[in-house]
């Protein structure tokens, strides 16, 4: 079973907005709240590492900060180049009022 980690809350994350979250001292998520539904993928581009939870979200697309390549926050599938490579995407929940990500996945 996976342990989970409180990393926002419900009321502090907008619907169409991202947050950068350290889920642990290695591992950044990129916290997407899509039409009220929470998403999180990894939060480093997988073509230079820049920080998807400071990028764009358009509808279910973030776009990278430093170039622009775009995925998918509810899959991490890549929408648009420069990156090649897919995301990893975990698992989210909601307890109460707090977003929580699975953690080890």
């Amino acid at each position: 079973m996976a342990e989970f980690k409180t990393v926002a809350k419900v009321s502090e994350l907008a619907p169409g907005s991202l947050e950068q979250i350290e889920l642990d001292e290695d591992t950044q998520v990129c916290l997407a709240n899509v039409d009220g539904t929470f998403y999180a993928i990894n939060g480093e581009c997988s073509h230079e590492g820049g920080p998807l939870g400071e990028g764009d979200l358009d509808g279910k697309l973030v776009s990278c900060p430093w170039h622009m390549g775009e995925f998918d926050v509810t899959t991490g599938a890549v929408e648009g180049p420069p990156p090649e490579e897919p995301l990893a995407k975990y698992e989210v929940r909601i307890e109460g009022d707090d977003v929580q990500v699975a953690v080890g996945e």
